[in-house]
């Protein structure tokens, strides 16, 4: 008798424990908000892609697998046919750099904060106050957007150039001072305590154009501790650097050759893992180029320098197309008036000849620089040599008569682009697994005015021209370059892959539509084949639209 009470007493613990667990399981299934279904699985690793379900809670990624009749889901959504793969990370932006002393930048539209224009292209994680810009108060940087609400998720960096003009103040055409260097060494300092990634600097720009190797180092040395990253934007793209002008500054200026071999030297002398930002080869003398850079890099890899980059997928640079062959010295206030009294002296004159011709090669050739505007519209859509040869002038002739016959407001008298790198040296960066993608573009809405295309359309064009038409990489490889590589070299450890407990940041596109819509003369136009975006879990693109939501987070480097 006592034993049958004791095995009722068993009895009775099982059937409850069994309609326990029933219960809660039913319970988790019922919490579950996103399954898709039927699609094949890009992971980020550049591993091939597979066959695999999804499911997503609150902010993570739950479950992968062949999860149908598993799980029950709020939303399920049948993705047959397309990819879903991580959320792309933008390695270099400008995305918040004029977010400052609580500053919000964007007027009375806040629509801004949601960055659109990343969304719809499938970024969900991108890189602030890149090129030495942003402000030097990280800490309200990162209030400021919280406040406000973001579309997608933020690292910030500290800015070199912002430091370096804040300590100096006016007088910053000469190396720093050890007193100096020792106070822009306490705001980076400051900063990474604060959660920056790292430092940036844009070594081409004022006021960072005079600071030496050695400056550098001893401010990269403060972020080394916290596993920061250097992001150093070039003191030349080509064989000299865009400040450069041949009758006013001295022979032997900085190159890129010469750029890459500081960015060694001092992921040498610090131990940081540094990052040569939107690298290039620009000038049609620098052509072929990148064979040189890649020799540079890919030997210091192999001694043991944490090096690497990031390169945006078109040729043509400049963020808004205005493109000025004629050289500041030439224009004073009033440009036709002051150009004429130039070309009247036969001293200036050639040296004006001379400046011209060397912005020319810098920017191109006159045949890979088109007029984007001018008063005489017959001229635009054209280029430079093609204008020339039917008003029977030299390339440097045209010029001039741009500005003579242009805009008289306007530098150069023209809105000029010039297409200044060559597609063989972006392919041969685009194809190093150590090459990160990144867009260099800043946060646009429809009537902001010209920009550049990669605004709208980086990383559907990385897959679409350089993946699966050129073949220059796998598809694989082009999703890895806009995922876990980036997220690898920020150290995020749980971002940028498709796997259970990462965060929910992911895209869905159609493999077979993806591709970039903004052109350079129509630029405002998203990209099309993002069927899905989640940031953190919540749509920001919803079947193809955009949602305008705000679920993005300021990361902190941890």
């Amino acid at each position: 008798m006592k034993n049958a009470k004791i095995l009722f007493v068993v009895f009775l613990i099982f059937i409850f424990s069994f309609a326990a667990t029933a219960f809660l399981s039913h319970d988790t299934e019922e919490t579950w908000d996103i399954l898709f279904t039927n699609g094949r699985v890009l992971d980020g690793t550049g591993n091939p892609c597979f066959y695999a379900d999804v499911g997503i809670k609150d902010d993570k990624i739950v479950a992968v697998g062949r999860l149908q009749g598993k799980l029950a889901a709020e939303k399920v959504i049948d993705i047959s046919g397309k990819i879903i793969s991580p959320g792309f990370i933008d390695m270099h932006t400008h995305a918040y750099d004029r977010v400052e002393d609580g500053s919000t930048w964007v007027g009375e539209d806040t629509k801004r904060f949601c960055a659109p224009n990343f969304v719809s292209q499938g970024v969900t994680t991108l890189v602030s106050n890149m090129c030495g810009g942003g402000p030097i108060d990280i800490q309200k940087q990162r209030e400021t957007l919280t406040e406000n609400g973001i579309g997608l998720n933020v690292a910030l960096f500290i800015g070199h150039n912002a430091v370096r003009r804040h300590v100096m103040t006016g007088d910053f055409r000469r190396p720093a001072t050890t007193e100096e260097i020792i106070q822009m060494k306490k705001f980076v300092h400051k900063a990474m305590e604060e959660g920056a990634f790292g430092m940036s600097t844009g070594l081409e720009y004022v006021p960072s154009i005079w600071s030496t190797e050695d400056e550098v180092v001893a401010l990269v040395e403060e972020i080394t501790p916290y596993g920061g990253v250097y992001m150093a934007h070039e003191r030349a793209s080509g064989l000299t650097p865009m400040w450069y002008v041949p009758s006013q500054d001295e022979p032997g200026p900085p190159n890129m050759l010469g750029n890459i071999v500081e960015l060694i030297n001092v992921g040498k002398r610090t131990g940081a893992t540094v990052m040569a930002s939107h690298i290039k080869a620009r000038g049609v003398d620098f052509w072929g180029g990148s064979r040189a850079i890649i020799r540079l890099i890919d030997e210091a890899r192999a001694q043991g320098v944490d090096i690497w980059a990031d390169c945006y997928p078109y040729n043509s640079s400049g963020s808004d197309g205005r493109t000025v062959l004629i050289p500041r010295w030439a224009l004073g206030e009033n440009f036709q008036q002051d150009l004429k009294k130039v070309l009247e002296d036969p001293e200036k004159a050639k040296d004006l000849y001379g400046d011209i011709e060397h912005n020319l090669n810098w920017r191109g050739e006159a045949k890979n620089i088109i007029v984007m505007d001018h008063p005489d519209k017959s001229l635009i859509g054209k280029s430079l040599d093609q204008i020339a040869i039917e008003q029977r002038v030299s390339d440097v002739e045209m010029v001039i008569k741009l500005q003579m016959e242009g805009y008289t407001k306007m530098p150069g008298g023209a809105r000029l682009r010039g297409f200044s790198m060559s597609e063989i040296d972006i392919e041969a960066f685009s194809a190093k697994r150590w090459t990160a993608t990144s867009s260099d573009a800043s946060i646009a809405l429809p009537g902001d005015g010209p920009v550049h295309a990669r605004f709208y359309g980086t990383f559907p064009r990385k897959i679409r021209h350089y993946a699966l038409e050129r073949n220059v990489i796998t598809l694989e490889d082009a999703v890895r370059a806009s995922t876990s590589l980036p997220a690898q070299i920020l150290g995020l450890r749980d971002r940028g892959m498709i796997r259970e407990g990462f965060h929910a940041d992911v895209v869905v596109f159609d493999p077979e539509n993806i591709k970039d819509k903004a052109t350079f003369f129509e630029p405002h136009q998203h990209a099309e084949g993002i069927s899905y975006v989640l940031v953190n879990g919540v749509y920001v693109v919803d079947d193809g639209k955009l949602t305008w939501e705000k679920p993005g987070k300021v990361l902190a480097n941890k």
